[in-house]
């Protein structure tokens, strides 16, 4: 799916009554320059029945009618409609009805003919902003009631699954969709994540399905979502991030449209009462929830999206013969020099995730400039710049993922502040960013890529070296190079490792 800005096609239905028809010829042109409907009546009893029977926005109405005035008409129309915004037309300046009368009847505009329409445009544009802003103050009445209305019920006790389908029939219906899902996975209760998935209509497959449907494009629009937590607009559809009240994104709803909802004020309103609902609902049912049906079901999607995310990171290494096997000695690397910081077990393990998954963002990058075997150019370089926060925003569509973010974010950021994509320098970076920093560097430099040969140790070391406290922070590169003294133990360990597939997440 594309980024787009989603437009909504004009929708005023504009009528016009004239009993001369080259006033009405020339109107039908005007009117669908402008972009609106139009439908001309010729006979203002006719026009009186036709506003009964359909719904019209605007009228354009000739005072000197036959067989009635035009003030009768609209004396008539006002009986049952009182909406319909209403400009008046007159070839005769004395002959049109007074001020009073303009007035008593909410005849909104009044206009003498003449052959330059540029007035009677004005007007017309005048007129349909007032349209515009009359349904906006309309929609959002209308919504806020709906709000009222469903929200309450929507924090009655119930399951999870009937809450979540109806906290996405509600959206779906202030945006007039057919297809949509909803997925919450940063649910806290006694230290545990727990995931939730509900689909509707194209969604409603099971979670093997699903976890197929997702492209490497959309997760990353869905982590951006939750990471800016803001409404992203998609060429077919808006992705909403789902606010608790303690500012948390607890997931996000996919609504599928081409239309942006004028509503969607409201629907944020409404996405952070739901948030909420679901969070207060989720504390009352867990009680009476088998933990170990709980702890199935997140395993279940846990495993399902690093599966997905581990076929999208195999993709990157298969792209490339001479990178294969890269993100796995990274993770290595990065690992033993945190043991050699004494580093905790949870820093360890995301040092190894970190590793495997650094360069996903690759999966973006075109394959003319990821192989391409001389110099990159300004504009290829800017493109291969953006793989740490394309792989963040993949990493970031799923909760689990929230503490690796960073590092696959900055690994690419230098000591001396002259890295990318942010220029971060020095305490800025992450520890762990830096670490896999240096595991990522000394793993390029020994392997053989399209555009150069591999480096030996001595050569790797003296560029690490060289390199210590402007692009490497230098207490990991003091680490690293004791490590190095045993590179050929390292090297046996690691291929052992990986014949033996003991060596993974």
């Amino acid at each position: 799916m594309r980024k787009a800005k989603l437009e909504k096609s004009s929708d005023i239905k504009i009528i016009v009554v004239d009993d001369e028809k080259g006033i009405l010829d020339s109107l039908s042109v005007i009117i669908k320059r402008l972009g609106y409907q139009y439908e001309g009546v010729n006979n203002p009893l006719e026009a009186i029945e036709r506003v009964r029977e359909e719904e019209f926005d605007l009228m354009i109405l000739d005072f000197l009618m036959q067989p009635i005035l035009g003030d009768k008409v609209v004396e008539e129309i006002r009986k049952f409609n009182k909406d319909i915004y209403i400009l008046l037309l007159t070839g005769y300046k004395d002959a049109a009805p007074p001020l009073k009368a303009i007035k008593s009847l909410d005849i909104q505009g009044y206009c003498e003919k003449a052959d330059n329409f540029d007035q009677l445009i004005l007007l017309i544009e005048s007129a349909v902003k007032s349209v515009y802003q009359k349904r906006t103050i309309k929609n959002f009445k209308d919504g806020l009631n709906k709000i009222l209305v469903t929200v309450p019920d929507i924090y009655r006790l119930k399951s999870i699954n009937e809450l979540l389908e109806e906290i996405l029939g509600h959206i779906m219906s202030f945006a007039h969709c057919k297809n949509a899902f909803i997925i919450i996975d940063n649910l806290i209760w006694s230290g545990k994540n727990e995931s939730l998935f509900k689909g509707i209509g194209t969604y409603d497959v099971s979670l093997d399905k699903f976890i197929e449907m997702l492209e490497p494009s959309f997760l990353e629009e869905m982590g951006r979502t939750r990471t800016l937590k803001q409404v992203v607009y998609l060429e077919n559809g808006i992705i909403l991030p789902l606010m608790s009240d303690t500012i948390q994104t607890l997931g996000v709803v996919y609504l599928e449209t081409n239309k942006i909802p004028v509503e969607m004020e409201l629907l944020r309103i409404y996405a952070t009462q739901a948030a909420t609902s679901i969070n207060n609902v989720y504390l009352h049912s867990i009680v009476s929830m088998k933990n170990d049906e709980l702890d199935r079901t997140y395993n279940e999607l846990k495993q399902r999206y690093l599966d997905a995310i581990q076929v999208l990171r195999l993709t990157v290494d298969a792209k490339d013969v001479y990178t294969r096997g890269h993100s796995d000695r990274v993770a290595y690397y990065a690992v033993k020099i945190g043991k050699s910081f004494n580093l905790d077990e949870e820093s360890l393990e995301k040092l190894k995730t970190a590793g495997i998954f650094h360069d996903i963002g690759k999966i973006g990058i075109a394959d003319d400039i990821l192989f391409k075997t001389d110099k990159l150019n300004e504009s290829e370089y800017a493109e291969i710049k953006k793989h740490p926060i394309k792989g963040a925003n993949i990493l970031s569509a799923v909760s689990m993922f929230k503490d690796i973010v960073p590092l696959v974010k900055y690994h690419h950021e230098r000591i001396d502040g002259r890295g990318y994509p942010f220029g971060l320098k020095g305490d800025e970076i992450p520890f762990l960013a830096r670490i896999i920093s240096v595991a990522d560097a000394f793993d390029a430099m020994t392997s053989d890529r399209q555009y150069r040969s591999k480096l030996d140790l001595a050569e790797a070391k003296n560029q690490i070296i060289a390199n210590s406290g402007t692009q490497f922070d230098s207490d990991v590169v003091e680490k690293f190079l004791v490590l190095l003294n045993d590179y050929d133990a390292m090297q046996k360990e690691i291929e052992d490792t990986f014949k033996s597939k003991e060596y993974g997440i």
